[in-house]
């Protein structure tokens, strides 16, 4: 059963608002795309093992995409499985080319199209994650509770190399269900109930702390660097304008919408935060006056704090 769904990380959408935002002849601009590539490539083979965790037994416990803090280190698990006799850590790889697992320096190298590249060594990565797991549930008297840990490639034809040692904590998702199968065998003892499985469940989710990384400071930009406007759903271009009976209409390819911004202000969420003045909303918007800026916050009907003077809104 999945307790924590697979969800688009907020740092995606980041990273699409950003790029929506920034003039097509900005230095930065290819790096963001290269990361949100990397990124959406991650997601995408996370997705792909959900097809392999759905033969799982239903009283099997699935959270996905799970932040933990240990003291004053925060760490991330791409999908933890509780079941009555352990628990498991996923990480999850989405690589293509041929992967070597350099256990002397603790590196991962890929090569593709004969170009070699290292990366941080996921092997390295999952059994610090298993060590601060066990000491996060030994703090929360969850002793005793066997942790185990596998790094998943998901695509079946990258070609995986290593020591004959990896074989027992690095996989293929079309092998998952031996390695699992493995693993149930090895832990036949209960440790769990249905009842604590549970709690330890719910306990994991009020715990999780989604990360918030602020993306102008991540890449060194500021609203300077950035386009405000209400973008076109159909050409994709920062050009509707407001027009009468509160129609915003493109002013390239004519297209209408009578709720065009407020895409635009979810890119200002995401970029900047939920809290907004009314100049703030003109200027973003690109509004003609403050009358029409008046207008339009009124039909959000959007909480604020503060005097009239300097009046904040809310953004939900």
């Amino acid at each position: 059963m999945v307790i924590k769904e697979r969800v688009v990380p907020i740092y995606n959408e980041k990273l699409e608002a950003l790029l929506r935002r920034l003039p097509q002849s900005h230095a930065k601009r290819q790096d963001i795309a290269d990361e949100l590539a990397k990124r959406q490539a991650g997601f995408r083979g996370e997705q792909s093992l959900d097809y392999h965790l759905s033969f799982l037994p239903k009283d099997y416990l699935i959270l996905h995409d799970l932040r933990l803090s240990d003291q004053d280190r925060f760490f991330q698990i791409d999908t933890l499985i509780i079941t009555p006799s352990f628990i498991l850590i996923l990480e999850v790889k989405n690589f293509s080319g041929t992967l070597f697992f350099d256990t002397a320096f603790h590196q991962l190298i890929r090569t593709l199209n004969g170009k070699e590249e290292a990366f941080p060594d996921p092997v390295l990565q999952v059994k610090r994650q298993q060590r601060q797991l066990i000491h996060w549930l030994e703090s929360r008297k969850f002793a005793s509770i066997p942790v185990e840990v596998l790094v998943v490639v998901a695509s079946p034809y990258t070609l995986i190399k290593g020591n004959h040692e990896l074989q027992r904590i690095v996989t293929h998702s079309v092998n998952f269900e031996n390695l699992m199968n493995n693993l149930e065998r090895k832990h036949t003892e209960d440790v769990f109930s249905k009842k604590e499985m549970r709690k330890l469940s719910n306990l994991l989710l009020r715990n999780h702390t989604p990360s918030d990384i602020n993306i102008l400071q991540r890449f060194y930009l500021s609203k300077k660097d950035l386009l405000p406007g209400v973008w076109c759903s159909c050409c994709e271009a920062l050009s509707m304008i407001r027009a009468w009976g509160g129609r915003w209409i493109c002013t390239q390819c004519q297209q209408t919408s009578m709720d065009a911004h407020i895409p635009a202000l979810q890119d200002y969420i995401l970029l900047f935060g939920p809290v907004i003045t009314a100049p703030r909303i003109r200027e973003f918007l690109r509004l003609t006056s403050k009358s029409v800026t008046t207008k339009l916050i009124k039909s959000l009907n959007l909480p604020s704090s503060g005097t009239t003077k300097d009046r904040r809104y809310h953004l939900t």
